[in-house]
């Protein structure tokens, strides 16, 4: 009755005489989750820095309760999946294996869990509520796994960056092998949220957002199917993308207004990304 009083103040009387109204569900609230920069666009001491692998998978945080995507939507995982985990907030990547986020973005989707979440680990490399720097939260994030004795929540190995020839030679032999690329946290810093030097990538081709605005239509092998994308970006640039889907996404592509994720090889002498390719639709969508 309280609840419904205070969403009732300006109509007081109607809400006492008349059934009770059904409650509007709240907002998904985003996270505060720190976000990353890109290595090359900012000059930083590198030994200062711990390296680990950039996994293809899900951003996910655990508030203490549930684990919700970056935009706030409640991921409905599995009771036991979560067991131990610790009522203190986590961030980390829902991550099955090297080449299989398609299946991991899937089951994050979905309004119910899955058999396929005895696949996925909750890889955490931040523990946001502790004090002190990265080093002691790192060093209090292995208490917590310990503690949660969960072979599903797992610590992400971090290893002390030596050199700029350290990092170039683990990303070559990590994209090799399948990888993305690095992820790069600094060690004196706190946790801070939004884009900062505290958290750069490290990648062969650089990754960005953009909206989708229309459906360009197919040619020849592709006549009665989607072409390309127009997409624009968060400066208000408008550029198409038609490579990197599969068949299937060509029929069913990604709607007017969802949010994706493409890759591109520098830019162009316009400031346009020089050869977008779609790589995925974001989880949330």
């Amino acid at each position: 009755m309280t609840i419904l009083l205070k969403r009732c103040s300006v109509c007081f009387s109607l809400c006492l005489i008349s059934a009770p109204l059904p409650l509007a569900a709240a907002p998904d609230i985003a996270p505060p989750v720190k976000l990353a920069r890109h290595m090359e666009d900012t000059a930083v001491d590198y030994q200062k820095y711990y390296f680990s692998e950039k996994y293809d998978g899900v951003r996910a945080w655990w508030d203490g309760q549930n684990l919700l995507t970056r935009s706030g939507r409640v991921i409905a995982a599995p009771a036991w999946f979560t067991r131990g985990f610790p009522a203190e907030p986590l961030d980390g990547e829902l991550w099955i294996a090297r080449g299989r986020f398609a299946e991991v973005s899937g089951l994050v989707r979905r309004e119910s869990p899955g058999e396929g979440w005895r696949e996925v680990s909750y890889m955490v490399f931040d523990l946001p509520a502790a004090e002190g720097d990265y080093e002691t939260r790192y060093a209090a994030l292995g208490a917590r796994v310990r503690a949660a004795a969960n072979p599903h929540l797992q610590r992400v190995a971090q290893t002390p960056v030596q050199s700029l020839q350290q990092l170039q030679q683990a990303l070559r032999d990590g994209t090799q092998a399948g990888a993305e690329g690095l992820m790069l946290q600094r060690r004196d810093a706190p946790y801070r949220h939004g884009r900062s030097d505290d958290l750069l990538k490290l990648t062969v081709e650089r990754d960005a957002e953009a909206r989708v605005v229309a459906h360009l239509p197919g040619k020849g092998k592709y006549e009665g199917a989607m072409g390309a994308l127009l997409v624009e970006d968060g400066q208000g640039r408008r550029f198409r993308i038609g490579t990197g889907f599969s068949d299937v996404e060509r029929v069913s592509p990604p709607p007017p207004g969802a949010q994706i994720t493409y890759r591109y090889t520098g830019q162009t002498a316009t400031g346009l990304p020089r050869f977008p390719r779609y790589l995925r639709l974001r989880p949330e969508e």
